[in-house]
């Protein structure tokens, strides 16, 4: 019999974690990343469909897990770039990972939702 893991136990705390790198928003931007620096403008122009609210609150969820940097360049106005730290770039690897394999399955994933779908009573 498997035992219940606490909301105390370092195996729940993980949840926290795995909520921040598996959200939808954090992995595009994660993955843009990837490829090198990137302007905040630059970014809400790559990811179709994010909000200027949803963008801002990513990347400071980015940055505050140390995954992120923002870095301010003091001209007129002021240039802010988003970088990948250290550990940001190692996540970044294994992001695309889970990006190319999403690529590869997406017509299977939805052929699956479409057969479950249209075999269930109304």
């Amino acid at each position: 019999m498997r035992e219940t893991v606490g909301v105390d136990d370092s195996t729940c705390q993980l949840r926290d974690i795995l909520d921040r790198v598996g959200d939808k928003w954090s992995v595009l931007v994660m993955t843009l990343l990837g490829g090198g620096p990137m302007r905040y403008s630059e970014l809400q122009r790559a990811i179709e469909g994010i909000s200027q609210r949803m963008l801002t609150l990513t990347l400071r969820s980015l940055e505050r897990d140390g995954l992120v940097e923002r870095n301010v360049t003091p001209t007129s106005p002021p240039r802010v770039d988003y970088t990948l730290t250290q550990v940001g770039q190692t996540l970044s690897t294994e992001v695309a990972g889970l990006m190319t394999w999403a690529e590869q399955h997406r017509d299977y994933v939805a052929a699956s939702r479409l057969r479950y779908d249209t075999s269930r009573p109304a």
